[in-house]
């Protein structure tokens, strides 16, 4: 694979957004460790290889199991996930999948049943937010493989 676009050939005013969205989902309470989940189940869904590369390392770092995220894809058949994850999985496939899924009100109960009005918010630019980002990977072809943890944390 062959890099279309490197992060420095990027206007950095085009990137501010989405670095000031991280800043805000990380400072939004949600454990880091689930949000590192969700963004890999999401870079599993859009296919995107370096953020599958990127959360895998930083989901790792934070203590995440290598069984819970080589089973992320079939979460719902396995025993080793917490209900509020299942509820934020479920969420987070829907939401990337908006146009075939629903965020039904049955879902969104389920959600506030372990979530504030707050935390649901910084799921849901969480989710948004590394869809966004697979899809500049995506487009830019950044290679995986080379993410070293942490790498972006200055940002």
């Amino acid at each position: 694979m062959t890099q279309r676009i490197s992060y420095q050939d990027i206007d950095a005013a085009a990137m501010r957004g989405l670095y000031q969205t991280e800043r805000y989902i990380a400072g939004s309470g949600l454990d880091a460790k689930l949000l590192e989940l969700i963004r890999f189940r999401v870079s599993q869904i859009n296919h995107c290889a370096f953020c599958l590369d990127m959360h895998a390392k930083e989901a790792l770092e934070l203590g995440e199991t290598p069984v819970r995220l080589y089973s992320v894809s079939a979460w719902r058949e396995c025993p080793f996930y917490l209900d509020h994850e299942k509820a934020a999985l479920e969420f987070a496939e829907a939401l990337t999948d908006i146009s075939r899924l629903d965020i039904s009100d049955e879902l969104y109960e389920r959600l506030r049943l372990y979530y504030s009005v707050t935390e649901v918010t910084g799921l849901s630019l969480a989710i948004a937010n590394i869809n966004t980002w697979n899809r500049l990977n995506r487009t830019m072809r950044t290679v995986p493989g080379n993410y070293q943890v942490g790498q972006f944390s200055q940002v």
